[in-house]
């Protein structure tokens, strides 16, 4: 298999149904987060998610280089689950280097292609709503938008959720058991 992309916005619904496609799959699943707890509230986001993941799940923390977390973890797992993809784009382009940003995608996009593990991408879908003010909010959108139609082109399956409510917009429709439960 290839990849799946998993979008949706904020609280959408999108980590939980990843979680629980990656649970279908046999074998070991490594969880590779991109968030980076730099202030109390996150702290207490990343716990949470913690806390809802099974503790046999491997645990990769990595803001910036994804494609190298990838490589190395989708070799020794059945599935790899990163969550998520706009967070790792916030880093990137936080360090102002656009030549690093623009590495990292090319990097991510290379491996992403190149590997036959089950990968699951999730990412929050930010071109639904108005067009922000900022320059860095704009950069933000745009390459949030660029990024997720260059890799729903090669993903096998994409899926937006919204309201807890998986839509597949391309691949093969959900098993029963992927469907948010509650």
């Amino acid at each position: 298999m290839s990849y799946e992309l998993i979008l949706g916005g904020a609280r959408s619904g999108k980590s939980r149904l990843a979680e629980q496609l990656a649970q279908q799959v046999e074998g070991s699943v490594c969880y590779i987060a991109t968030a980076q707890a730099l202030d109390a509230e996150m702290q207490a986001r990343i716990a949470q998610h913690k806390a809802q993941r099974p503790s046999t799940w491997a645990l990769c923390e990595e803001p910036i280089y994804l494609a190298e977390a990838i490589e190395q973890n989708v070799k020794a797992h059945a599935c790899v689950l990163v969550d998520c993809l706009t967070l790792w784009l916030t880093n990137l382009l936080l360090t102002e280097n656009r030549q690093l940003l623009n590495e990292q995608i090319q990097a991510l996009q290379s491996v992403l292609v190149q590997q036959r593990g089950h990968i699951i991408l999730v990412s929050n879908e930010t071109g639904l709503g108005v067009v922000p003010m900022g320059e860095l909010s704009r950069q933000y959108v745009d390459q949030a938008g660029w990024l997720h139609q260059a890799l729903a082109q090669e993903a096998q399956r994409v899926i937006f959720t919204v309201a807890g409510l998986p839509m597949v917009l391309k691949g093969a429709a959900l098993a029963c058991g992927g469907k948010n439960q509650h």
